[in-house]
């Protein structure tokens, strides 16, 4: 018998959240995650295969971003690339609109708004 761990739902949004520090605006030198476009996580355990699924709601800088389709495909497929998270589902919302106070503060320091 193996001894596999399957990370609970808190350990999987930690994951989640380091996979979405590593996808970056194309136009800007910052990640989605820090930028503030990402307004919410939520991992759940499906009690039949015991993977994850994870609703990621986040917006973009403008509803009118070239990059829309490719930054939503990123953020879609993580399950390929985090062990145990089987599905990742979008929520693409405009309300309320980014801004920039959404972003950290060293999104702000690297964007020079510091």
């Amino acid at each position: 018998m193996s001894d596999i761990k399957i990370p609970s739902d808190k350990e999987m949004k930690e994951k989640v959240i380091e996979g979405l520090k590593g996808i970056f605006d194309p136009e800007l030198p910052v990640n989605i995650y820090d930028l503030g476009l990402i307004y919410e996580v939520e991992c759940k355990t499906d009690e039949e295969t015991k993977l994850k699924a994870c609703t990621i709601t986040m917006t973009l800088t403008s509803a009118t971003c070239s990059m829309s389709e490719m930054i939503v495909d990123l953020v879609s497929s993580l399950n390929m690339r985090i062990d145990y998270l089987e599905t990742v589902e979008v929520n693409l919302v405009f309300d309320p609109p980014w801004s920039q106070d959404k972003m950290s503060d060293a999104a702000k320091l690297e964007m020079g708004f510091l």
